[in-house]
């Protein structure tokens, strides 16, 4: 099966890096289109050996880059199409139709409550991705509470199939050699309490709150890995907090690094640029002793679930990839309220219990990619060939 997958940007995000992962576990023979921004993930997939094309898109009005997508389709014979993200979504699926594929599946990575990728939900954006949603066989939430989210903004629910994220659950098993190595390259002492946090520095993460917390336990450190507008910031409110000296910022991380670290593929090109030099993610998160996301309105939640299979207590402010499931499947991951003062009670609770690090919970195994490899791919075979019984 020959599939193109069409997603927005390739910087470093969570909808990018997953699709990168998935990549690595499809069995079928597939080509990436960016519309914009071929960044630091599409080095990470060429270094995996599948081909990364930049559209050149210039905006989400470049309605130029409609054609453009139809001939590279058609030129491609394609048996199916994948678009990820809204705006490869709404270019993406027309684009598969006229170029006359048929098979066409799209993924919904980052619906939340309020917000799609950020922006504030509008009549507008709902009735532009209504129109181009009807164009596909199927779209697929990343969560059962993505999918309700569908639902309730009038995708029919026998269009949508459930495909949860994933994560390569071995990498992240916890190394006390990576714990002390990590520490050490970052300047973080062996015994001090360390807070972690990864994510984009974007508003609506909600890391100026962690920031305070950290700042009210003395005996704190925080970790927080990532990139984005808001870390001059950040940085900013530590100094006028008092714990400009508790305060990392080490800059974002790709997972899986590219270059000679990643998984090889048979017939690969060679690596592309590598990564910025430092700890890799399973290293930053076994040098943390809790992890915290106060994001309040998250599609799935990956990062808690990376934490968890570090064998890290997480606390959550929203988690669907954990509220999904029963509350034994994660006893390491506690949901918390978005205020200051009670992650400031959590951290302290934590700090003075002395834990250790857990075997992952039931949830992390729910969740490896393999599996979400093999759902994707009964849907891609369901989409081309019709409905089949797979075990």
């Amino acid at each position: 099966m020959k599939v193109l997958h069409v997603i927005t940007g390739l910087g470093i995000g969570g909808a990018e890096q997953q699709l990168r992962l998935l990549l690595r576990h499809l069995p079928v023979r597939s080509t990436v289109v960016t519309l914009t921004n071929p960044g630091a993930v599409a080095d990470g997939i060429e270094a995996d050996g599948t081909p990364v094309i930049h559209l050149g898109m210039t905006g989400n009005r470049d309605v130029g880059a409609l054609p453009r997508l139809t001939r590279l389709i058609r030129q491609g014979g394609y048996d199916l199409v994948h678009t990820h993200l809204y705006r490869a979504c709404v270019y993406g699926r027309p684009a598969a139709r006229l170029a006359g594929v048929r098979a066409v599946i799209a993924t919904e990575h980052s619906l939340g409550d309020t917000q799609i990728e950020g922006r504030p939900l509008s009549a507008g954006t709902r009735a532009l991705y209504l129109a181009t949603e009807r164009l596909g066989t199927s779209t697929v939430a990343v969560s059962p509470s993505v999918a309700r989210r569908l639902t309730r903004w009038g995708v029919a629910p026998s269009r949508i199939r459930v495909v949860p994220n994933g994560i390569e659950t071995e990498r992240f098993a916890f190394d006390p050699g990576a714990r002390a190595s990590a520490r050490s390259a970052l300047g973080l002492p062996a015994d001090a309490f360390v807070v972690g946090g990864v994510g984009r520095l974007v508003p609506g993460k909600r890391f100026d709150r962690l920031v305070r917390a950290v700042a009210e336990v003395p005996e704190a450190r925080l970790l927080l890995v990532g990139e984005g507008g808001e870390r001059d910031r950040l940085l900013r409110l530590a100094e006028e907090c008092g714990a400009k000296d508790r305060v990392l910022l080490p800059g974002a991380c790709q997972d899986p690094p590219a270059g000679p670290a990643a998984r090889p593929v048979p017939g690969s090109r060679p690596p592309g640029p590598a990564c910025s030099p430092g700890p890799g993610l399973p290293a930053l998160l076994a040098a943390m002793d809790v992890f915290v996301s106060t994001s309040p309105d998250e599609t799935f939640g990956l990062a808690v679930v990376e934490a968890l299979a570090a064998g890290l207590p997480s606390l959550y402010v929203a988690c669907p990839a954990v509220d999904d499931l029963p509350a034994e499947a994660a006893p390491g991951a506690r949901r918390i309220g978005e205020s200051v003062p009670e992650l400031v009670s959590a951290l302290h609770a934590l700090r003075d219990s002395g834990h250790g690090r857990p075997a992952p919970p039931e949830a992390v195994r729910r969740y490896d990619i393999a599996q979400s490899a093999r759902k994707l791919m009964s849907l891609y075979h369901q989409a081309v060939h019709g409905p089949v019984s797979v075990k």
